[in-house]
């Protein structure tokens, strides 16, 4: 549209496309940072302190510790954040679904043109509250397995070692030590711990945890039963035993554990992940360890049991010990048949012993009747001439000399007549074709040279056929003329 045309002019002087400054005008334009900021401070100067109730909705703690969360309730929202200083004073784990009282003040948040409260203070809403807080962690952790009977462990019936966590300065460790001293004497291991309050939890998580991971050979022993113990007190003193850090340390912990929080009506999530829930601390003591003196009269009781038990069943013994002996044959009636035949053997051995030796004797002359001088003499000349016709004479020696020479002589003649040189001296030649003998015509074709050797040298030839004109070939370099042999060299013949 051209600034010109007449639709233009109707444009500008109904909804003026350009703003102007006008004289007289007291509201000059804000920017968007300067409205923000204008609200900010009007809400944070209305609303600087203000207590809210309502439901958490899409809780989130982040990673730097802050808190954010949404306070609901059926008509209206609000988004909340809380610092990292707060949350860390908080007294219990905010979930979702959880009605609170939040105290802080109003601000906006300019990035989201939104408004919030920064939250410095927060309160369940009630004890009805508190117990649907409680009811909802329970629901999660059994789901989890944590209260399973089967994870129960027993506890062991004479504790050596028994650690105990709890507060150093109440009554509930003074009433524990008072118990077991009575009742059987034990070393006890304490922990001290909060046991209410700010990061009273965290302690006693902590030194449940402690108490599990103390290695078998470390300088203190490592606790055979731990005790957790508090007094008696309203649902938010003893709400540090329901966290889910405590709850969880307790069910986890490897060593059979007794949970002794509060009195008798008093029921705490760490009871039901306990091996074992005592209704008080003294209770717990006794639930720890029997009374020495039962101990003692038991021992001394099995003692005299066991003590006629022995005396019962050597009398028992003896008795059937009797009764077999009378039933048993004597020595002389187990020994008499043996008597009698060593008695025949002892009369045999000597008659047998005369038989032997005659025999012997017997035997003896006919052999030395056999050793007499002259028929040595006779078999020593025998012998001599044996030896005569074995010796070694010179003309035998000689005599087989002479044959081995004969041998020889006719072996290094035929040697000779082998020679593949000797021929040579009668005119013949020896053709190679390389390293290889020719033996044929139709090897001297495919080889197409050939080496000629001859007794006095080598030449080499290019085959051809027959009749035909050829040209005397080169010596061959492979292989160099023969040189005649040194006589001084030659070999000599044996039958020269």
């Amino acid at each position: 549209m051209s600034p010109m045309s007449p639709e233009f002019d109707a444009y500008d002087s109904s909804g003026r496309l350009l703003a102007e400054e006008r004289a007289g005008d007291n509201a000059p334009p804000l920017s968007v940072s300067e409205l923000s900021g204008m609200l900010k401070r009007t809400v944070e100067d209305r609303f600087g302190h203000v207590r809210l109730r309502g439901e958490i909705s899409g809780f989130k703690r982040a990673a730097s510790g802050h808190l954010y969360l949404c306070l609901k309730d059926d008509n209206a929202v609000i988004d909340g954040v809380m610092w990292k200083g707060g949350a860390q004073r908080l007294a219990f784990a905010p979930q979702d679904g959880v009605e609170v009282i939040a105290t802080g003040k109003l601000t906006t948040y300019p990035g989201r043109s939104k408004y919030q409260i920064v939250i410095e203070r927060m309160e369940l809403a009630g004890e009805g509250a508190l117990m649907a807080l409680l009811e909802k962690l329970k629901s999660k952790l059994a789901g989890e397995g944590l209260f399973a009977p089967e994870r129960k462990k027993p506890l062991p019936f004479l504790p050596r070692t028994i650690g105990v966590v709890t507060s150093p300065t109440g009554a509930v460790i003074r009433d524990i030590l008072h118990r077991l001293a009575d009742r059987c004497s034990t070393q006890v291991l304490l922990w001290p711990v909060l046991v209410q309050g700010q990061g009273a939890a965290e302690q006693v998580a902590r030194a449940v945890r402690g108490f599990s991971d103390m290695p078998a050979d470390a300088a203190l022993p490592r606790p055979d039963l731990v005790i957790v113990a508090r007094g008696g007190g309203s649902i938010e003193d003893l709400w540090s035993f329901n966290e889910e850090i405590v709850v969880r340390a307790v069910a986890e912990c490897s060593i059979p554990i007794i949970s002794a929080v509060g009195h008798e009506t008093d029921t705490t999530l760490c009871d039901y992940a306990a091996d074992r829930r005592a209704p008080t601390p003294t209770a717990a003591a006794e639930m720890a360890v029997p009374v020495r003196a039962e101990l003692l009269a038991g021992l001394t009781d099995m003692g005299l049991r066991a003590g006629r038990a022995v005396r019962r069943g050597a009398a028992q013994a003896r008795e059937r010990l009797d009764m077999q002996a009378r039933l048993m044959p004597t020595p002389d009636t187990l020994l008499s048949p043996q008597r009698q035949r060593l008695d025949q053997l002892s009369d045999t051995l000597v008659s047998g012993l005369r038989h032997r030796l005659a025999d012997a004797r017997a035997h003896l002359g006919q052999a030395s009747g056999a050793l007499r001088p002259a028929l040595l003499r006779q078999q020593l000349t025998r012998a001599g001439e044996r030896l005569d016709r074995l010796r070694l004479r010179p003309e035998n020696l000689v005599r087989a000399q002479r044959d081995c020479a004969t041998a020889f002589d006719r072996v290094s003649r035929h040697f000779a007549s082998l020679d593949p040189d000797l021929p040579l001296q009668r005119g013949y030649a020896r053709v190679m074709a390389g390293e290889r003998l020719v033996r044929s015509v139709d090897a001297a074709r495919a080889a197409g040279q050939v080496v000629l050797h001859f007794h006095d040298g080598a030449v080499g030839a290019v085959v051809g056929e027959a009749g035909a004109q050829m040209e005397p070939a080169p010596p061959s370099p492979a292989r160099s003329a023969r040189k005649p042999r040194d006589p001084a060299l030659t070999q000599q013949d044996l039958f020269s």
